[in-house]
């Protein structure tokens, strides 16, 4: 793999920035900007095997069902970032956790993920995600896996 020029550390930068100020948005309920780091046609295979297609779809994912207190709040840290030297892409792979109640509640789900972004109109946007659940606690475990 060959090192990053200084515009790929600038947008492996970006591409971090954006994905933290998604989770922000996600802890936060605002639904409107957490769709808004999404492309049109996203797709997403959720932790437990559900499909999702377009960004539309995926924002339902975040609204809250019943009480707040059962509420799954789901935060993601990238740990790589690649970009690539030829094409507006980059790969994206990181840890998640489902939040119980608020995005500093108990983990009651977590695991990794890995997503794909493309740069448009000089910004970045997912066009892919694929999560995985590896871990659970109390109530995370009776979660159904999609077989």
């Amino acid at each position: 793999m060959q090192s990053p020029n200084q515009s790929e550390d600038g947008d492996a930068r970006a591409i971090r920035a954006a994905r933290g100020l998604q989770s922000a948005a996600i802890a936060a309920g605002d639904l409107g900007l957490v769709a808004s780091f999404w492309t049109d046609d996203v797709t997403i295979r959720r932790a437990l095997g559900q499909p999702v297609e377009g960004a539309v779809a995926a924002r339902k994912i975040f609204e809250p069902r019943g009480p707040a207190a059962t509420h799954i709040v789901y935060q993601r840290t990238a740990v790589e970032v690649d970009v690539s030297r030829t094409w507006p892409l980059a790969y994206e792979a990181g840890v998640w956790a489902g939040h119980l109640g608020n995005a500093t509640g108990p983990v009651v789900i977590g695991g990794r993920y890995s997503a794909q972004w493309v740069k448009r109109d000089g910004g970045w946007l997912i066009r892919s995600e694929v999560f995985v659940a590896l871990t659970c606690a109390d109530a995370g475990c009776d979660f159904q896996v999609t077989p």
